[in-house]
């Protein structure tokens, strides 16, 4: 199985985090922040994987080193699961409307991280949630999962449906680039390694 348990401890957060790439959508997300936990939710729903995440941060400072070292552990995780990827796709895309929203996502699996990130609504709001930190989370997941990850919001002006939309995109994208390609032998590079 492929899967991976990470901590963190600062003097800003602890997290602990389990993840299963071979899972089924199951387990608890619990960060004290409503919203990513929403977003959480939806990205262990839709890339099947299993996830648990506890997170206690300086939430009463600001969402920001909750919301980045999450991403981190998150990116150190898929890290860790994906082992010496092998026979892995590697590659995935994912295109997901969300009401009058539509954002897309490609990733590939390659070992070089590298964010790019699309997202006129970055300085909108969902409630006490400033849309720009799912740029923070990502790069700290692309970061530490050695994942190039390009994000971007086609159109849309519901700062709600936006997030959403990057999450799904994001969760199905993962979905396709971790899957095990029976035809692959080695590691998906012409270099031989990753």
């Amino acid at each position: 199985m492929r899967k991976s348990v990470q901590e963190r401890t600062t003097k800003e957060t602890q997290i602990k985090l389990s993840l299963e790439l071979d899972g089924s959508g199951e387990g608890t997300v619990r960060t004290g922040i409503g919203f990513f936990d929403h977003m959480l939710e939806l990205f262990k729903k839709h890339a099947n994987v299993d996830l648990t995440v506890e997170a206690q941060g300086d939430i009463q400072v600001d969402y920001h080193h909750t919301v980045e070292d999450v991403g981190l552990v998150l990116g150190r995780a898929i890290n860790e699961a994906l082992g010496d990827r092998k026979g892995l796709v590697r590659y995935g895309f994912a295109s997901v409307p969300m009401d009058e929203s539509l954002c897309e996502t490609s990733i590939d699996l390659g070992g070089r991280p590298f964010l790019v990130m699309s997202c006129p609504v970055k300085h909108m709001m969902v409630k006490d949630f400033e849309v720009k930190l799912l740029e923070e989370f990502f790069r700290a997941v692309s970061v530490e999962a050695r994942a190039n990850i390009h994000l971007r919001q086609i159109y849309g002006d519901e700062a709600h449906h936006i997030c959403e939309a990057f999450f799904k995109s994001f969760a199905r994208a993962l979905r396709a680039a971790v899957k095990i390609d029976p035809s692959e032998k080695g590691v998906p590079s012409s270099k031989g390694m990753i």
